[in-house]
């Protein structure tokens, strides 16, 4: 497990080897963008965000420099892990083949819209973006929303 500590003391958790297995997969499309849903839980406290699954689209469209994916089935789906795990959605993934991580402002606003969505239960999603060649994943970097801003861990 890795830890990264910023913005008011929100640990994120995960696994190198969630983002080698999401990678590995994105690399399947490159060079079109690709994504999906991070799954997880917060800690009681609401200190320690755990990011430990994903949830690919049923239907999507990935080009070079957009991902446009479909909620279908999703609600379903998102209601089964919680049950079975007590999972639930945390946020969004989504790849910059041989680009940079930096968000664009259509990721921006993709989060902003997420954020305000009535079925959405949490305020503050995060956003996972990978940068991939064809052969490898080659950095990532993950974003908190909060008050109507992406915030970059280091």
């Amino acid at each position: 497990m890795r830890v990264i500590k910023k913005y008011d003391d929100l640990e994120l958790i995960y696994s190198e080897a969630l983002l080698n297995k999401i990678g590995h997969l994105a690399m399947q499309h490159h060079p079109n963008e690709f994504g999906g849903f991070l799954i997880g839980k917060y800690s009681e406290d609401l200190k320690k965000l755990y990011v430990e699954d994903f949830i690919l689209p049923k239907k999507y469209k990935g080009h070079r420099y957009t991902f446009e994916r479909s909620t279908n089935g999703l609600k379903e789906h998102l209601e089964k892990l919680f049950l079975e795990k007590n999972q639930y959605y945390i946020g969004e993934w989504h790849t910059h083949p041989d680009s940079s991580i930096d968000y664009s402002k259509t990721d921006l606003m993709a989060m902003s819209q997420i954020a305000q969505y009535g079925e959405v239960t949490i305020l503050n999603p995060i956003l996972l973006i990978l940068s991939i060649s064809k052969s490898e994943l080659n950095e990532y970097k993950f974003y908190l929303y909060k008050d109507k801003k992406l915030l970059g861990y280091d």
